[in-house]
């Protein structure tokens, strides 16, 4: 287990250092730079005094001292200054990834209350009524975009109460109760979406399940449907479900950009979007960074969650 852990960690350190040259690359194969978007309307700039600006910055040296640095900082610990706001990164990112952090966390529990319940309902009443409404329930959550379920809630809510969520954000020190119902709201229609993904890997891993010999044995030897579905089918059949969860949670941290402008949120994706526009390469950097950190740590944990959930899974060492 120890081999195969730090095997994970070295290969996702390697990982790391990949990700971080492509992002480096792309981000300077975007025209412009924030010199040239600041000037931009400016009309004729003296060559000098942009070169001025640029030696302020810090980037009028070439792109590999840029990257070595960066790397430096990482290691570090040190984020850099924000261009824009000429400000320590971790200032600006600090407070922005709890925001994120708990709308992914909420949206995935949602997700997987709906989702794995509906998913063994579903298998275990294979083509009923009940199997056929709950598959055009997941069907209608895969086709919906969350942004614009998110839009149809807030309409609904002032059409029918006269009442429309707060426009800024509410800490919980604030007002837990608004601060509450304030990520209910948009949890539940990216969860939605998430859960409509997660009842159908989970009913058609069940039912494959269903059909093994072991399954059959069971239910031969007389015991109740309730203990042979919950403790021997949902659990081997509980693989591909952890992985989705994993894999969706991941993609939740840099993937709510319409979600949290629609409800005004102060998170990680949507001030991704404005940073990348004002090339603001600190902040870019980190954030996306951050973004691969917590996809790799997720396939990490799913992996070792394999050994939990499947007593044959075993790791060398």
């Amino acid at each position: 287990m120890k081999t195969y852990l730090a095997q994970r960690l070295v290969v996702a350190l390697l990982t790391l250092l990949g990700m971080s040259a492509v992002i480096f690359a792309l981000l300077r194969l975007a025209p412009g730079d924030i010199v040239d978007i600041l000037f931009s309307t400016a009309g004729y700039v003296s060559p000098a005094e942009k070169q001025a600006i640029m030696k302020e910055l810090g980037i009028d040296h070439p792109y590999w001292v840029h990257y070595l640095d960066w790397l430096r900082q990482i290691a570090v610990v040190d984020l850099g200054m924000s261009y824009r706001y000429d400000l320590l990164a971790w200032q600006l990112i600090k407070p922005l990834v709890p925001v994120t952090l708990e709308l992914a966390a909420l949206s995935i529990l949602f997700a997987v209350l709906i989702g794995v319940p509906s998913g063994v309902v579903s298998a275990v009443r294979q083509d009923t009524a009940l199997d056929y409404a709950l598959r055009v329930f997941s069907l209608a959550g895969l086709s919906m975009p969350a942004f614009w379920l998110g839009m149809v809630i807030i309409l609904g809510l002032v059409t029918w109460f006269a009442w429309i969520p707060p426009l800024s954000y509410v800490s919980p020190t604030e007002n837990f109760k608004l601060h509450a119902v304030q990520f209910l709201l948009p949890a539940l229609a990216v969860g939605y979406r998430s859960s409509a993904l997660i009842m159908r890997i989970t009913r058609s891993s069940l039912l494959e399940v269903m059909r093994e010999d072991y399954i059959r044995t069971a239910w031969a030897k007389g015991q109740t449907g309730r203990v042979v579905i919950w403790r021997h089918a949902l659990k081997n059949a509980m693989l591909p479900v952890v992985t989705i969860i994993g894999i969706e949670f991941a993609f939740l941290i840099g993937g709510l950009v319409v979600t949290e402008t629609v409800f005004n949120l102060p998170g990680v994706a949507r001030f991704l979007v404005q940073a990348i526009l004002w090339r603001d390469y600190p902040v870019v950097q980190n954030l996306v960074m951050f973004i691969a950190i917590v996809v790799i740590l997720s396939n990490l944990l799913v992996d070792m969650l394999y050994g939990v959930l499947d007593p044959r899974v075993r790791y060398g060492g």
